[in-house]
């Protein structure tokens, strides 16, 4: 079995960094990268879309980020129990016409036993801003800043 810590039963503490480390690996849009985080057969609905293995989840991701240009994403924990964590997010985009975009959403998560998601269940929102509406400012080359503000922070 693979592990990636942290792993289940979460704790408080660990949940948040198990959240944290799924905001850094997105953060990289390495599709790749992110796609190692989940078991080879995780499970997915992102949207109205239906997802099962690692491979199409390379290819949803590849595709995601050659439209949503200049992403970024804050991940915050709302809840976790066992091998559970509930999060809410909010990332800023734009398209390739350059209308920015801020989307909503909560995702349910759970792990197998050596930390890697099985079962990914996203719901998402996306509301048009203007440029200067954008809230999510650093430098593409990284994860977002540790004083960079969360969603609370920012009253998202």
């Amino acid at each position: 079995m693979s592990v990636r810590p942290p792993a289940p039963p979460f704790t408080l503490d660990t949940a948040i960094a198990k959240v944290r480390a799924a905001e850094d690996g997105w953060n990289s849009r390495d599709p790749g990268k992110v796609a190692q985080a989940y078991t080879e057969d995780s499970w997915w609905r992102n949207r109205s879309t239906f997802l099962q293995g690692r491979r199409e989840i390379v290819d949803f991701l590849a595709g995601k980020w050659d439209r949503e240009l200049e992403y970024r994403l804050i991940k915050e924990l709302w809840a976790h129990d066992g091998n559970r964590i509930a999060v809410r997010f909010a990332y800023e985009f734009h398209n390739t016409d350059g209308q920015w975009f801020r989307a909503y959403g909560n995702e349910n998560w759970q792990f197998d036993g050596g930390g890697l998601m099985r079962w990914r269940h996203a719901s998402i929102n996306d509301v048009p801003i203007d440029e200067s509406d954008r809230k999510f400012f650093w430098d593409m080359s990284g994860v977002r800043p540790s004083d960079h503000p969360g969603l609370s922070d920012l009253g998202l």
